[in-house]
């Protein structure tokens, strides 16, 4: 496959929020199908990386559905956004910048301590399950702007799980990707056992 075309149409589903923050990258050296590296705070770009001689092999739903959440998970990862965990991070930064001027040794540590315990958290929520369900229902959202219903998006996504696994010579799908696949036959309508909440957080 010439990567290009498909590039180009890849970018054209793409939400503009996806445009804006991610990169398309062909790499046909890599054994996986697609692939993103968790994006740190200091990198810009959001690069997915395509081995696109496997792409091609996959239906073009099951293309747009993986390529869909995967941008949605990618741009749901806010380092600065306005809420709990990173206001406790920049006010135990501030703090630890504070009591160190005043050469405050127990102040720096309990502020220092205090901002790494808010990144800590912020850290696993980025990369918990729920976060990856959220990509997921993210991405059927799009896709029902782009022609697919609700069901259909879960069914192509679902099948998109298992044909990646199977191409990549996995013999069984890993604990994230069984969770998901719960989900997602919940969402089509073939399973009426969702994903338990505290299942969710891990």
């Amino acid at each position: 496959m010439n990567p290009d075309p498909e590039i180009r149409r890849l970018i054209d589903i793409m939400p503009a929020s996806g445009r804006m923050l991610t990169k398309i990258i062909s790499k046909p050296q890599q054994t996986t199908v697609i692939e993103c590296p968790f994006p740190l705070p200091w990198f810009g770009d959001r690069s997915i990386y395509i081995n696109f001689d496997l792409w091609r092999r996959l239906p073009r739903p099951q293309r747009d559905m993986l390529l869909l959440r995967t941008v949605c998970w990618l741009i749901n990862i806010k380092w600065f956004k306005p809420d709990l965990y990173q206001s406790v991070v920049l006010a135990g930064l501030l703090g630890g910048v504070i009591e160190f001027a005043q050469a405050d040794a127990v102040g720096v540590v309990v502020a220092t301590g205090l901002s790494a315990i808010a990144g800590s958290q912020l850290w696993r929520s980025n990369r918990s399950s729920q976060s990856q369900l959220d990509a997921d229902i993210d991405g059927i959202k799009i896709a029902q702007r782009r022609g697919y219903s609700d069901i259909e998006s879960a069914q192509h996504l679902l099948a998109a799980i298992e044909s990646v696994a199977q191409m990549e010579g996995r013999l069984s799908l890993n604990f994230t990707e069984l969770i998901r696949s719960q989900n997602l036959r919940a969402i089509a309508g073939i399973s009426s056992v969702g994903v338990p909440d505290g299942v969710k957080q891990e």
